[in-house]
């Protein structure tokens, strides 16, 4: 599915990062590791590399990659693409930061499983920074899967994350627009956690 809808001339949600990356862009170290999971067209890692920091990002649809490429040499800079299927992926590498951006095609088992994964990535003092839609974006229809079941909530990500030293959970409507893929009122939860010792 993921490799027709990236078979288009046109970035399906635009070149520019999520809005949730230049919110917490003071966070972003240059020098430091990033992993970026289910990175789509590349707009979110190649802004990473564009800050300093040294980015691999993880994608299934060849289509996809070949733009991310193109973006990373428009742009100037250099990330590591990987094709790979996150579910099945072994997260073998350990990472200062592990993002994950509109990441909501799992449903409940396999973002279980994938968010398990993704914590082994983060070193510890590490950040893992999660950006989504709420189940109130299910009205709006400006984005996102129709199941609610994949969506975030506060209690769901602070759950998963119990452990964690949480330094942003905030969910909240706003306009974005990102391609066509992404565009109008959205229902939106910023997620932001550390890795203990």
């Amino acid at each position: 599915m993921w490799e027709e809808r990236y078979k288009t001339p046109d970035y399906l949600f635009g070149t520019e990062p999520a809005d949730f990356l230049k919110t917490h862009e003071a966070l972003l170290t240059s020098g430091q590791t990033a992993l970026s999971v289910a990175d789509g067209e590349g707009r979110n890692s190649v802004f990473l590399a564009e800050k300093g920091l040294s980015v691999t990002a993880l994608e299934y649809a060849p289509s996809a990659i070949a733009k991310a490429k193109a973006l990373a040499t428009k742009r100037g800079v250099q990330v590591e693409f990987c094709e790979v299927d996150v579910l099945s992926h072994a997260f073998e590498e350990t990472y200062d930061m592990v993002l994950g951006i509109f990441i909501q095609f799992l449903g409940p088992a396999e973002r279980s499983l994938v968010f398990e994964r993704m914590k082994v990535a983060v070193k510890p003092q590490g950040l893992m920074m999660l950006h989504g839609y709420t189940p109130e974006q299910i009205t709006f229809k400006t984005g996102g899967p129709p199941q609610a079941e994949n969506m975030y909530t506060e209690e769901l990500l602070k759950d998963a994350f119990s452990d964690w030293d949480i330094l942003t959970c905030r969910s909240y409507e706003a306009e974005i627009s990102e391609g066509t893929g992404h565009a109008g009122r959205s229902a939106l939860i910023d997620f932001i956690a550390r890795k203990p010792d």
